[in-house]
């Protein structure tokens, strides 16, 4: 069935994040929608991104708490609005960055880099634009997607609800119903394992995507991927894809180096053991260097190194998220002589529409092992699993919602 009810109201599960830096908590939420462009999914399983944790501790600022955060959300759809034309209820869905699909960017296959991109991922709720153009009447509360009701409102609220931050990458899927917006939602066969996959939608396409869309990594080449976390790793698998001929994976944690050798890596590197760019050149068996580089760490002292260590003409792309006020220094007489380029990339770069069948053909192909990197946690027991990411004792946890009531007959 359809829904072009912009004032229905659901009541669900999610966790709530109360204050920066604070435990999430299991609790009642209202839903408002979903409007014409927008989708009811009932979510089986979310990923764990570094971008979450970062924006629970505040390291990436978020405008107001309380929140529900979440943006790798897989489930199945309830109902949709009138506007959205790709996918019905009943269809199994991975949710991914939530994009116009109308302005230069989106249009040219470039939906990580819309112009609408942060208002749209990180402000918090539904612009007023959405709001007039569905016709909302009392469309300031709708602006939010989610409110605090009853006993779980702050003792500090006056009033019945309190409205939550959300529509976080246009999906909040830490919550067991969600509201997204059409564009996030990507259709999968009805054998796809939604818990397995759930990563697809932000970290495992952001680390292919930098390899094969940002690089364009070719055969034969060299590569070296700074951080093997679950965006590193994928990186790895992404460059034995293209056929690379050395991959180097470099991180502090040697329980992580021996799973990127698994997943494809040629060489690894314990930087809390090695001179990094010695090891390099050793590796290369030259000084000049590797052809292409990915940070995935956001650390400015790693992406110095990871600059240091490229060939004439060598490319290094940017995926590790730090803070908003680090720089780097850039040599710029040797990155001008040598022909070296240094880039940014947004989410791999990916048109979620193609990477996420791309990806789900390589894994049932055996080429993209992402089973061997993730960990599953039901819902009851999320501290447990926020807990394990944060020490580094699993690369990729996946929450599972199947513990709680289900809305699908």
């Amino acid at each position: 069935m359809s829904s072009n009810t912009a004032t229905t109201t659901t009541t669900t599960t999610a966790l709530v994040l109360p204050d920066i830096d604070k435990p999430l908590l299991l609790r009642q939420v209202q839903l408002n929608g979903p409007l014409q462009d927008e989708v009811l999914v009932e979510i089986q399983a979310t990923g764990i991104c570094h971008t979450d944790l970062s924006c629970m501790n505040g390291t990436l600022p978020i405008s107001s708490t309380p929140a529900v955060l979440g943006h790798e959300g897989a489930g199945i759809v309830l109902s949709v609005g009138t506007h959205v034309q790709h996918v019905n209820p009943g269809d199994k869905v991975l949710l991914s960055i939530n994009h116009c699909g109308g302005c230069v960017h989106c249009s040219s296959g470039h939906p990580n880099y819309c112009v609408e991109g942060m208002p749209r991922n990180f402000g918090g709720g539904r612009s007023s634009r959405r709001l007039d153009s569905d016709k909302v009447e009392g469309g300031s509360s709708f602006a939010h997607t989610i409110h605090l009701v009853g006993n779980d409102v702050p003792s500090s609220s006056s009033s019945t609800a309190t409205p939550c931050f959300g529509n976080f990458f246009g999906q909040s899927s830490f919550s067991r119903l969600a509201i997204v917006n059409g564009s996030c939602a990507v259709k999968v066969p009805r054998e796809t394992d939604l818990a397995l996959f759930a990563p697809l939608g932000c970290g495992i396409s952001t680390g292919v995507g930098c390899v094969l869309n940002t690089l364009d990594v070719q055969p034969r080449s060299t590569v070296a991927v700074f951080g093997a976390g679950s965006v590193g790793l994928a990186a790895v698998m992404a460059a034995r894809l293209r056929k690379a001929d050395v991959i180097i994976a470099v991180d502090l944690r040697e329980t992580r180096l021996e799973l990127a050798k698994n997943l494809g890596a040629t060489h690894v590197i314990c930087a809390a053991k090695e001179d990094v760019l010695a090891r390099i050149n050793q590796v290369t068996k030259t000084d000049e260097g590797v052809n292409y580089a990915v940070d995935c760490t956001g650390v400015p002292a790693v992406i110095e190194t990871m600059m240091d260590c490229l060939a004439i003409r060598g490319r290094a792309a940017q995926v590790g998220i730090p803070t908003p006020d680090k720089t780097v220094p850039v040599k710029i007489l040797q990155h001008l002589l040598k022909g070296q380029q240094y880039v940014g990339c947004a989410g791999g770069d990916c048109v979620a529409g193609e990477m996420i069948p791309y990806l789900l053909t390589q894994q049932k192909e055996g080429k993209f092992p992402l089973e061997k990197m993730v960990s599953y946690y039901d819902v009851k027991d999320h501290q447990r699993a926020f807990d394990d990411v944060k020490s580094g004792k699993v690369v990729k946890a996946v929450i599972s919602w199947d513990s709680l009531p289900s809305c699908i007959q």
